[in-house]
Parts: C-alpha cells; sequence; structure tokens
C-alpha cells in the first residue's frame, strides 16, 4: 500500500485501553499505530497511513470531523468507522469506507482491512487500465494507419491492456466471493 510492504493501521480512539487493545490486536500483521482522540489523529496522520480505524465519538474533534479533514486534505487511506455509535441516517452523506460497530472482533477487523486492500488493489489495476486505453485510443486515432501498423511500442501496449483487462475480468468474477466475505463480517453490536 502507501508506506512499506507491511500495511499501516492508525487506531484512532480517545479510550487508551481500547486503542492499545485494538493495536495489539492487530499488531502481529499490520505496522499499528495509535491516537488517543481526533486532534492527535491529526498530527500523526501521514502519507504512509493505510487504514484508519476511527472512532465517532470523541471530546476533543469528534471522527466524522476527523473523516473530513483526510478527504479535504487529500490522504489516500482507507478509513472504517469503529464505533459504538449506532449508525443512522446520518451516514449517508459520510465518505468512510466500512462501518464496524465496537466491539468488533479481531477477525472482524481483520476481514474488514483486508477487504479494503483488496478494493485498492482493484483500484489501482482499474486506473492503470483506463490510462493505458486512454493511450492506445489516443494513439490509433491521431497517428496514420502505417505508424501503428507493426509498431513495438503500441503492440506492446496492446498488449498491457489485454493484460490487465484478463486481470480486471478476474477481480469481477471474485466480487461474488468479495460480497459474501463482506457480508460475514459482524457490523452490529453485540
Amino acid at each position: 500500500m502507501a508506506g512499506s510492504d507491511t500495511p499501516t493501521v492508525l487506531v484512532v480512539d480517545d479510550e487508551p485501553d481500547v486503542a492499545d487493545v485494538y493495536a495489539l490486536r492487530l499488531s502481529g500483521a499490520y505496522e499499528t499505530r495509535t491516537a488517543y482522540g481526533g486532534a492527535e489523529a491529526l498530527e500523526e496522520l501521514s502519507e504512509d497511513v493505510d487504514v484508519v480505524l476511527l472512532d465517532r465519538r470523541m471530546p476533543d474533534v469528534d471522527g466524522d470531523e476527523v473523516l473530513d479533514c483526510i478527504r479535504e486534505d487529500g490522504y489516500e487511506c482507507r478509513v472504517i468507522m469503529l464505533t459504538a455509535v449506532d449508525p443512522g441516517l446520518d451516514i449517508v452523506e459520510m465518505d468512510f469506507d466500512d462501518y464496524l460497530c465496537k466491539p468488533a472482533e479481531k477477525s472482524d477487523l481483520v476481514a474488514a482491512i483486508e477487504q479494503q486492500f483488496r478494493i485498492q488493489r482493484y483500484d489501482d489495476r482499474l486506473s492503470e487500465y483506463l490510462e493505458a486505453t486512454s493511450k492506445l485510443a489516443l494513439l490509433e486515432q491521431e497517428l496514420p494507419p502505417s505508424a501503428v501498423e507493426d509498431n513495438e511500442e503500441i503492440e506492446a501496449l496492446r498488449e498491457r491492456v489485454a493484460e490487465l483487462k484478463a486481470g480486471l475480468d478476474e477481480s469481477l468474477a471474485d466480487f461474488d466471493d468479495i460480497d459474501t466475505a463482506f457480508r460475514k463480517i459482524s457490523r452490529h453490536q453485540r
């Protein structure tokens, strides 16, 4: 993802014991950082954070405001709301990637985080595919046919487009599996 080979997860909760427990649960699989409030989260946030687990109800800067700042500042991290606040219609306009209610089991946290990484990888491939197909279409449209025909660079670009399309087709076939896995993650308070 954004930083090293090991993805970085920032756990944000105004209750230090809660933040530390979640960070400890995830530390075997991810580089974990903690922030004990919204203001501290904004200070800790950097380009190498891949996922933010964000509490909503915090006294200094609430999670909704932190989420808005993350998006406004252009951070490309995924945000999973991890909170005891029951979701209501107010979440419709919120720009988070997932929403889990506390307490969350380790397996649900890991599944939700891993799902975000799968989505991110898909997004990256889709972006690369669109970029390559755009270049290919432009070259085929603007260059004379004699310049396009038997051109090694254009042929390599065609092969890359075909390769990316095959990967995307495979990923789309996986979406049924992703949907099933998504529904298995417990998102409700116990």
